[in-house]
C-alpha cells in the first residue's frame, strides 16, 4: 500500500439540521417534564435570559473581531491559527447549547402561554421565559456567525476538493 498523506484536521460546518433536532428534542423533553413537575419548579428567572444574551453578545464580538483579523484588516494583529480554532469549537458548543436552551424555553413558553389564565405562576414565568428564548435565537445565530467568521477565504489558487466544496472551510 502506498503510503498516504496524512489528512487535514478538519471541523465541519454545523448543519441546521442539527441544531433544529437539538431543540426540537429539547422542547419535547422540556414539555414532558414541566408539564409532569411545574408546580415542583422554581419561577423562571430573567438571569438566565440575560446569561444567554451575554454569551450572544460576546460571540458577535468575537466574529467581528475574527474576520477582521483573518481578512487582515488595517490596525489588526494577524491572528494565531489556535486562536481560530478554539474560536470555532467554541461557537460550535454555543450553538448547540443555545439550540438546546432554545427548545427547553420554548417547552416552558408554551405552557405558560396556555396555563397564564389558569395558574399565576404560569402567568409571572412569562415575559422572563420569553426574553430567555429569545436570547437562545441570538446565541444559536451569534454563534453561527462567529463560526462562518472563523472560516479561511478561500484564494484564487486554491483548489476544490472532490466534491467540490472548497479545499479548506
Amino acid at each position: 500500500m502506498p503510503p498516504s498523506a496524512p489528512k487535514k484536521p478538519t471541523l465541519p460546518p454545523t448543519r441546521p439540521s442539527t441544531l433544529f433536532v437539538a431543540a426540537l428534542g429539547a422542547a419535547a423533553v422540556g414539555l414532558l417534564v414541566v408539564t409532569r413537575f411545574y408546580s415542583d419548579m422554581p419561577g423562571a428567572s430573567w438571569f438566565t435570559g440575560a446569561s444567554l444574551l451575554l454569551v450572544a453578545v460576546v460571540c458577535g464580538y468575537s466574529a467581528v473581531q475574527t474576520r477582521a483579523r483573518i481578512e487582515r484588516r488595517p490596525g489588526t494583529r494577524p491572528v494565531e491559527p489556535l486562536s481560530v480554532a478554539r474560536f470555532a469549537a467554541f461557537s460550535k458548543a454555543c450553538s448547540l447549547g443555545g439550540a438546546l436552551f432554545t427548545g427547553w424555553y420554548a417547552a416552558l413558553l408554551v405552557y405558560s402561554i396556555a396555563q397564564r389564565g389558569r395558574l399565576q405562576a404560569a402567568a409571572d414565568d412569562l415575559l422572563p421565559t420569553a426574553f430567555s428564548f429569545v436570547a437562545g435565537l441570538l446565541l444559536v445565530a451569534a454563534a453561527l456567525w462567529l463560526e462562518r467568521a472563523c472560516r479561511i477565504p478561500r484564494r484564487p489558487d486554491d483548489e476544490s476538493t472532490e466534491d467540490g466544496g472548497p479545499a479548506s472551510a
